[in-house]
């Protein structure tokens, strides 16, 4: 299990089970939905074969290798993920691929690395965290791309649960931590703007309960 959570209500700290099995349990849980739905947000990022890519809370690397396959020999991705398990998974993935790298630390505090990127992606992670929480991940894609880098998210859209069909309402509330459901309230596309972004360009899927929401740095 995870030793410590750092954030006790987060759905996105997982335990050690959870993180051997994700993409099969992702696969499972959304009846083959999820495998559909990723390959096409992948597609919709609009990847240039030389860009620069930081994966934000990559996992397995699963979306990595997606976005590898639009990637030349000058592009590159940088996966970063705090779950040693991830970190097993990721490394093993790409063992003999010289343009992808891991590093082990946490999203949800100030960090630096060395270059600036082209993209910096998030999927299915920032939901997970306190507000205020979310606001330092969102400064870190901000500090990490290049003039005109773009930052892709892609995690739940904004909906009234309420007006949700009674199964999808039950399944998203059994299934969801509590941050996730002050996530689907807010309006993200005025927040970045907040953090010196500017729109580009949203894409939706799964009955428009997921979007691909893509900003620009300026």
């Amino acid at each position: 299990m995870v030793q410590t959570k750092i954030y006790p209500e987060s759905g996105v700290e997982l335990s050690e089970f959870t993180a051997r099995n994700y993409d099969q349990m992702m696969n499972t849980l959304s009846f083959g939905l999820y495998r559909k739905f990723i390959n096409t947000a992948i597609k919709d990022i609009g990847i240039n074969p030389a860009d620069s890519i930081l994966d934000l809370g990559c996992g397995t690397g699963r979306n990595a290798a997606l976005m590898l396959q639009n990637l030349d020999d000058r592009g590159r991705i940088t996966g970063i993920d705090l779950s040693p398990e991830m970190q097993t998974q990721f490394e093993s993935r790409f063992a003999d691929e010289s343009r992808v790298s891991f590093r082990r630390m946490r999203i949800d505090v100030p960090f630096r690395l060395d270059e600036k990127v082209d993209i910096v992606f998030i999927s299915f992670v920032i939901h997970g965290f306190p507000h205020e929480v979310r606001n330092a991940i969102i400064e870190n894609a901000k500090n990490h791309l290049k003039p005109g880098g773009r930052f892709v998210i892609l995690d739940f859209a904004e909906f009234d649960m309420d007006a949700m069909p009674i199964l999808h309402r039950l399944i998203f509330k059994k299934i969801e931590c509590p941050y996730a459901f002050d996530y689907i309230r807010r309006d993200w596309k005025h927040i970045l703007e907040e953090h010196g972004f500017e729109a580009d360009a949203e894409h939706f899927y799964v009955k428009k309960y997921v979007r691909l929401l893509k900003v620009k740095s300026k």
